[in-house]
């Protein structure tokens, strides 16, 4: 039927607007918080503000998880749209850690800027230890082991004679 009408201007629009509503649906889903990552954090902090700091179990609804995730989620929009306004104006295409802490201080959230600074430099920290550690340590075992590998082949064990 929808092959009849395609030579009305007015029903071949509702065919297209229909697909694009089939296509935008899974994109919704997509940009949700995992659920049980949302569940873990709301939980925790309510815990310790609740038993000032000891862990104790807190129960919370569906209703008020699923607004906690929600109200995440457009916040995380949020900053990261005026985030990226920011490097627009610096004439740059890539959003880094100062345009975020601008942008919290841009939209009136200027009390998360000293603490996000903190955890980002604790977190440079660490991974400057797991680049440097661990990484270089493997590299070397790795030609160590492959060099024992090749002697082992060469007959430099001498278990071939």
């Amino acid at each position: 039927m929808a092959e009849g009408g395609a030579g009305k201007s007015g029903e071949a629009p509702a065919t297209v607007e229909a697909t694009m509503t089939i296509k935008k649906a899974p994109r919704a889903e997509v940009e949700e918080l995992p659920k049980a990552i949302v569940r873990r954090v709301v939980k925790d902090k309510l815990s310790q503000l609740a038993s000032g700091g000891e862990e104790e179990d807190v129960s919370v609804q569906k209703d008020a998880l699923l607004a906690f995730s929600e109200s995440t989620r457009i916040f995380i929009h949020y900053v990261s749209a005026t985030a990226n306004d920011i490097c627009k104006e610096s004439k740059r295409q890539t959003i880094n850690a100062d345009d975020v802490l601008k942008a919290l201080e841009e939209i009136d959230f200027p009390e998360f800027v000293e603490p996000l600074k903190v955890a980002l430099e604790d977190f440079r920290r660490k991974n400057a230890v797991k680049k440097s550690g661990p990484k270089g340590r493997q590299t070397k075992k790795r030609k160590v082991d492959e060099l024992s590998t090749q002697n082992g082949e060469d007959g430099g064990d001498g278990s071939d004679e």
